[in-house]
């Protein structure tokens, strides 16, 4: 169960759409996350009230069409599907919304089973007197 937060410049709602919906499919072809495991927070920053700072760190330049994108997910994921699923989004949002590969930064943050809660204030993943729920996506 990745969560998943995307900002951005602008507030177009149909590119924002366009980026989760990328993510969210680079996500499923990659590390084999089921297409309805889909929770994300998608924030399009006005450049008045909220903004992204950015430079050109590693010789990367960036520019205003700039996507951060920062997935949560359970450990356990070789390095390989990793690099997997930073080409695959960088692919995906190039093609759905128009942005440039070099504008794309991906953040992957791991933890465990225990630190997710669906709902209902229980740790589906990590129950503390059943077996655990869910497979490793």
């Amino acid at each position: 169960m990745p969560f998943v937060r995307i900002d951005t410049l602008g507030t177009d709602p149909a590119r924002l759409d366009a980026l989760g919906r990328a993510v969210q499919d680079a996500l499923v072809e990659t590390l084999g996350v089921p297409p309805d495991d889909r929770f994300q927070v998608l924030t399009g920053h006005d450049g008045v009230t909220s903004t992204l700072r950015y430079d050109d760190y590693l010789g990367l330049r960036k520019d205003d069409a700039v996507v951060f994108v920062a997935v949560t997910m359970r450990s356990g994921r070789p390095p390989e599907q990793k690099r997997a699923l930073y080409r695959r989004i960088a692919e995906l949002v190039h093609e759905r919304a128009g942005t440039e590969p070099h504008n794309v930064v991906v953040t992957v943050t791991e933890n465990t089973s225990v630190d997710w809660s669906f709902g209902d204030g229980e740790a589906q993943y990590a129950p503390a007197d059943a077996e655990p729920a869910g497979a490793l996506p």
